[in-house]
Parts: C-alpha cells; sequence; structure tokens
C-alpha cells in the first residue's frame, strides 16, 4: 500500500530537483544581469551595498545547484540523513529568498537619493574632449536612455566643460537618432532630447531591482506550495508536522494524483523511510 507512494513521491522529488537546477541557472543569469546591467550605472551611485541583493540571488541559485545534487543522491540511495538536510536548507533558502526581497525594496527605495547625489557630480566632472570614465558614462547614459542633461538640456549651460568650450552646444550624446544632420547646438533644441536623464536612471535602476525580486517571489512561491490545498485521493491522510511541512500516512495507496509539492515529497519520503 505504502509502496506507490514512495515511487511516486520519489518521482516528483527527482523532477523537482531538476526543476531545482534550472532554478538555479535562471537565478545566477538575473544576477549576473543586475551586475552587468549597474556596471554601465555605477558612476550614478556610490553606495556598493545596493548590489547586496544581486550577490545573495546568485549565492542562492548556486546553493540551489548544490541542493539538487544532495536532493537526487538522497533519493536515489533513499538516505534518510540527507533528505533531512535537504529540507533543513531548503527552509534556509526559503529565509534567504525573503530576505532578498525586504533588501530588494529597501534598496530599490534608496536608488532616488543616491542618484540624485550623484549624477550632480558626475555632469560636473564631464570632459568631452577627453573622455575619462565618467564621460563615457554620460554619454551611454544619454545614447540608451535617449535623455540629455540631468533634468533636461538646459542643464548642460552650468557645466564647466559647457563654459570652457564656448560653442553654445551639448555632447552629441544629446542627439536623437532622427536628427542626422544634429552637431549638439542650443539653437536647435528640436535636435535634441527634451527629457532629462536623473528619472530614467532612476526607473532603470529600479526596474533592475525589481527584476531580483521577482525572482525571489517567483521561486519562494513555488517552495510554500501546500499539499492541503491539492486535490488527493480519499485514502491520502494529510499530516502537519511543521509549518509549512507536510508528511504523508501509510495508507496513501496508489494515487490518481501525484503529490505536486516540494516539501511534501520530501517529508513523504523521509517519514516512509524512517519507518
Amino acid at each position: 500500500m505504502g509502496q506507490c507512494g514512495i515511487t511516486s513521491s520519489k518521482t516528483v522529488l527527482v523532477f523537482l530537483n531538476l526543476i531545482f537546477w534550472g532554478a538555479a541557472g535562471i537565478l545566477c543569469y538575473v544576477g549576473a544581469y543586475v551586475f552587468i546591467t549597474y556596471d554601465d550605472y555605477d558612476h550614478f551611485f556610490e553606495d556598493v551595498y545596493t548590489l547586496i541583493p544581486a550577490v545573495v540571488i546568485i549565492a542562492v541559485g548556486a546553493l540551489l545547484f548544490i541542493i539538487g545534487l544532495i536532493g537526487c543522491c538522497a533519493t536515489i540511495r533513499e538516505s534518510r540523513c540527507g533528505l533531512a538536510t535537504f529540507v533543513i536548507i531548503l527552509l534556509l533558502v526559503f529565509v534567504t529568498e525573503v530576505v532578498v526581497v525586504v533588501l530588494g525594496y529597501v534598496y530599490r527605495a534608496k536608488v532616488e537619493n543616491e542618484v540624485d547625489r550623484s549624477i550632480q557630480k558626475v555632469y560636473k566632472t564631464y570632459n568631452g574632449t577627453n573622455p575619462d570614465a565618467a564621460s563615457r558614462a554620460i554619454d551611454y547614459v544619454q545614447r540608451q536612455l535617449h535623455c540629455c542633461g540631468i533634468h533636461n538640456y538646459s542643464d548642460w549651460e552650468n557645466t564647466d566643460w559647457f563654459k570652457e568650450t564656448k560653442n553654445q552646444s551639448v555632447p552629441l550624446s544629446c542627439c536623437r537618432e532622427t536628427a542626422s544632420s544634429c552637431n549638439g547646438s542650443l539653437a536647435h533644441p528640436s535636435d535634441l532630447y527634451a527629457e532629462g536623464c536623473e528619472a530614467l536612471v532612476v526607473k532603470k535602476l529600479q526596474e533592475i531591482m525589481m527584476h531580483v525580486i521577482w525572482a525571489a517571489l517567483a521561486f519562494a512561491a513555488i517552495q510554500n506550495c501546500s499539499p492541503a490545498q491539492l486535490p488527493l485521493p480519499g485514502e491520502a491522510t494529510i499530516i502537519s508536522v511543521l509549518d509549512g511541512l507536510h508528511l504523508v500516512s501509510r495508507s496513501y495507496s496508489c494515487p490518481t494524483h501525484c503529490l505536486p509539492c516540494i516539501r511534501g515529497a520530501i517529508v513523504s519520503l523521509y517519514y516512509f523511510w524512517g519507518e
């Protein structure tokens, strides 16, 4: 009677280990994407702690790969100790994902103040005739986000670069893509991007941070599924052992529905093999 339940749970657990590996790849990709994208905008914020959520989510991705490996070995070898380790690490990952979400929201709220404080300094150091890293960053942002200046193109009039050139023009990176003859002259404002860069940089960085938050929330939601909310056959008895952890009693005979829950499958196997 109970053997069919074991087989079903083992099948589900092996399948979920494959999902773990897939999730590990996705989380690492999201974290790497955040790092690479933030590198293009790193001159516009000084707080390196803003990258903490990305670091944590990459660490979670690496941990998920290890979890998948432990889970597969524990399932194949029917190791009670391995499954117990699997459950503990899985709970730690869930807690870490909650921390990532909280940190993501905290630093997402701080982005606006960080950019506002840093962008003024960056524009003041612009030197178009001998581009340094900050100058390249400004030109990159203005081309990519289709913006000019901090709030609008008139902000360039207050920069040292504008006063030194004395040609009443802004950098060519302010020129609209459709303005083929644009030379950056303020005499032709219709050729220039009208929107300032500060608001767009803030929006871009907040969108990137939301990628981290949604990735953590999505996997946390999958982990938090509950067998009590799923359609199970009448022979199955759900026994709660911890908040969020469930197991299936020995009366669980061959089901018409498999048990598509991470912790339900793990703990049911742990229960069957432990008896």
